[in-house]
């Protein structure tokens, strides 16, 4: 995709870190300028030509570094993008400062519009799973499947586990938690995330810890990095409590795509039992349960979700040729 570049010091701010950003093994990044928006795009090239466009969208706190290792085990069979929500990783606050779940919906959907990729395959995590299926469900022609990694849908009550994380849509939360916590450093700060967010802290690798640490003490440089957090908290806690048609549950219920969901039996932010809701609102899913995993099984299990992953594309393959051969029988 080609970008023509904003005039003004955030663009050029936007550019310089997107390329110099952190990036893993064999991938590449680089700064997306759209109006309103400077975008940046972690981009893993597939293994060969022609293969299915994917784009993997992170959660709250996270970025598009929580996609490398399932990009990397699923280079043989698409062509993976994974984008930094506005404010988040090396993208910059959007201009409007919209950071409800539809403010990041739309981000997602004009960066599909101006990429011209879709209909791509879909993949979220957490905050990233409720803005991909507002996505799927306003924009079914940008969306061929459907992946939701522990997807931040509304859940009544929620864990008690989950609490800390929601009271940072609190205004004046994270100002005092930012207070609090200054003399913290970026190794405690990291383990204490990859408390909360894994099954088995663990698994991570000490080069995965590393780059997390490297992550975590860029981001609190960031002038407006606590700012974000808070208005992106604040965009889920809203989320949770519209009602009608924009209710996220009624908006699973339109998605037309064919769903693979994720839940892990260990995660502390959303409830397993939810994931038996999730199987009855999205008409055509598929559910993958790892007993042991937290709330970014793609991290934690890549292979597992990979494999997962891998079955819903042959699938969606096998029903495309069986519905182009019942066509051209139909034809004859």
């Amino acid at each position: 995709m080609s970008s023509t570049e904003l005039p003004g010091t955030r663009a050029a701010h936007a550019a310089t870190h997107a390329r110099g950003a952190l990036a893993g093994r064999g991938e590449e990044m680089r700064p997306v300028a759209l109006p309103g928006l400077n975008l940046a795009v972690r981009a893993r090239p597939p293994a060969r030509e022609g293969l299915p466009p994917a784009l993997y969208v992170h959660g709250l706190g996270g970025s598009s570094l929580n996609w490398s290792s399932l990009m990397e085990a699923l280079e043989d069979r698409v062509d993976g993008e994974a984008i930094d929500l506005p404010g988040f990783g090396y993208s910059t606050p959007p201009d409007d400062g919209d950071y409800s779940i539809s403010g990041h919906a739309r981000a997602v959907i004009r960066y599909l519009d101006a990429a011209g990729r879709g209909p791509v395959h879909l993949l979220g995590n957490s905050l990233g799973g409720a803005i991909t299926t507002r996505v799927a469900a306003v924009r079914p022609d940008l969306v061929r499947t459907l992946t939701l990694v522990s997807p931040a849908l509304p859940e009544r009550p929620p864990q008690l586990s989950a609490l800390p994380t929601a009271l940072l849509a609190v205004p004046g939360v994270t100002s005092l938690f930012a207070r609090l916590t200054r003399t913290w450093t970026a190794e405690r700060r990291t383990l204490e995330v990859l408390g909360l967010c894994y099954g088995d802290p663990g698994r991570v690798d000490p080069d995965g810890f590393t780059a997390a640490v490297r992550e975590y003490e860029r981001r609190l440089k960031l002038p407006y990095f606590w700012d974000v957090m808070a208005r992106s908290s604040r965009g889920v806690v809203d989320a949770y409590t519209l009602g009608g048609q924009h209710s996220l549950w009624r908006q699973a219920e339109r998605v037309l795509a064919p769903t693979l969901l994720v839940y892990g039996g260990r995660d502390k932010l959303v409830s397993f039992r939810m994931a038996n809701r999730a199987s009855q609102a999205f008409r055509d899913s598929r559910l993958l349960t790892l007993p042991e995993a937290g709330h970014v099984a793609m991290m934690e299990y890549p292979e597992a979700v990979a494999r997962a992953f891998r079955e819903l594309l042959d699938d969606e393959v096998a029903a495309d040729t069986g519905a182009a051969g019942a066509g051209d029988a139909g034809r004859s």
